[in-house]
């Protein structure tokens, strides 16, 4: 145990210090959002300068700290008005991870990429970027080689909509909500999506968040459908244990407890402080993975493919989002 902290420590200072940082630039400046600050600090420390090892278990601990914050958010949550477009936000998320997958499927395909390469680029465009790409590939046993052109692929895409999606929202003039759905649907990965929701807002950054978390739940039936489609005896079986994110579940079980009034108003505002704390160390972390390493490493195809996904869902979310919601 002792030790285990004492690999993990130097690396946590840095998260610490470069969250520390985009507070205290965003309360000098008078505007900007921290968390996105801390992502635009931690890139810029990635890209800038050499990483040492030793402060890789560290920094790794921010995909820990973005569930503990998911986790936490739960207290925050208006169910009332989650409860009241609930089944239409199941439908356009049911919608979105469909039409995700089949138009990078059949861009794939024009575009001459393998089967196993199609599969992982359609895992990580529709429902969960790199998770979704990982839980598939052990799956489908993809080769390492496929598994890291498609993840390099998917990070470009989150660093790239993570700058691009909240300047678009303010430029469409969309409500904290109509955002927040449409980051939830359009986006990749779960930490980016989060970042760009509370970038825009408090109300954004729950709607991201709760949407997100919605269509994470599809990686489990993505993962067994790709099983069987690439038929396996035993495959089935392993793309069962993908599951359910055990984050998810905890955030539903916060979200209750504090909707039946049995966790007292403090405790609900502690547990909104934890969440904003552990989303600021997440994003710093976040920041530490986009590299522009990744943009030599996906290849122009795979490129050429998700970015059209992207074009055509976020479009499509777009209209779906301002005329329904």
């Amino acid at each position: 145990m002792r030790e285990r902290v004492h690999r993990r420590a130097p690396g946590l200072i840095v998260l610490v210090l470069v969250a520390a940082l985009a507070v205290a630039a965003s309360r000098a400046a008078g505007v900007g959002s921290p968390l996105l600050l801390a992502v635009a600090f931690g890139a810029l420390a990635a890209n800038a300068l050499p990483i040492p090892r030793a402060l890789t278990p560290g920094l790794e601990l921010h995909g820990r700290f973005l569930e503990a914050g998911i986790v936490a958010l739960g207290a925050t949550l208006g169910l009332g008005a989650l409860a009241a477009v609930g089944p239409l936000l199941l439908a356009l998320v049911a919608a979105a991870v469909a039409v995700s997958v089949l138009v990078t499927e059949l861009g794939a395909r024009l575009a001459g990429l393998s089967r196993e390469a199609g599969s992982l680029l359609a895992a990580g465009a529709s429902v969960c970027g790199v998770s979704a790409v990982a839980a598939v590939a052990g799956s489908i046993d993809a080769t390492e080689e496929r598994v890291a052109y498609a993840a390099a692929t998917v990070l470009v895409f989150d660093a790239v909509t993570l700058a691009i999606f909240p300047a678009l929202g303010h430029l469409l003039a969309l409500t904290p909500r109509e955002f927040g759905v449409w980051a939830g649907l359009a986006m990749f990965s779960t930490g980016p999506v989060t970042a760009a929701g509370f970038a825009y807002g408090p109300v954004a950054g729950q709607w991201a968040t709760v949407t997100k978390l919605v269509r994470n739940t599809a990686i489990g039936v993505l993962a067994l459908l790709y099983a069987l489609v690439h038929a396996d005896a035993d495959r089935p079986a392993r793309a069962l244990t993908s599951g359910v994110p055990g984050f998810l579940v905890g955030f539903v079980a916060v979200a209750a407890l504090a909707a039946t009034g049995i966790l007292p108003p403090p405790v609900v505002s502690g547990l909104g402080t934890v969440s904003e704390a552990c989303f600021l160390l997440a994003f710093a972390g976040l920041g530490f993975d986009l590299r522009l390493d990744a943009l030599r490493d996906a290849g122009l195809r795979p490129i050429l493919v998700v970015a059209t996904t992207l074009l055509v869902v976020g479009t499509l979310s777009l209209t779906a989002v301002t005329a329904l919601l």
